[in-house]
């Protein structure tokens, strides 16, 4: 299978990682790894511990721009941990789960994921 990756490292108005906040912490993220690995675990675990995610803290408004999460407040849903990948640049990807909210059948919502592409296959994560 031939995967262009470069559709992977796209900016997009959501996904906006040329905007200059994004850049500067993008290198303020990868600053001192010596991987890959290290630098998608660092990203990871910035979105996972400095910004809130909108579902779990009953928070609004919902922010999708990444851009906009480092200079409003901090509630996001998409795209998290891909922007900062992209600006790096490490090929990632948006990843979708339909899960029912009442485990038995309707009302339905979207979960998003985030893949990564590093030297090994693709890895995902929420």
């Amino acid at each position: 299978m031939n995967i262009d990756m470069e559709h992977y490292l796209d900016s997009s108005e959501y996904i906006d990682w040329k905007h200059t906040l994004v850049v500067v912490k993008a290198a303020e993220l990868a600053e001192g790894c010596d991987s890959e690995e290290a630098v998608a675990k660092r990203c990871f675990e910035f979105v996972r511990d400095a910004i809130k995610h909108s579902w779990d803290y009953r928070m609004n408004p919902v922010i999708c721009k990444a851009s906009d999460v480092l200079y409003t407040a901090p509630v996001i849903v998409m795209p998290r941990v891909i922007c900062w990948l992209r600006a790096n640049p490490i090929p990632a990807g948006l990843c979708y789960q339909r899960l029912t909210i009442e485990n038995d059948g309707p009302p339905y919502c979207l979960h998003g994921l985030n893949a990564v592409y590093l030297e090994q296959p693709w890895l995902v994560s929420h």
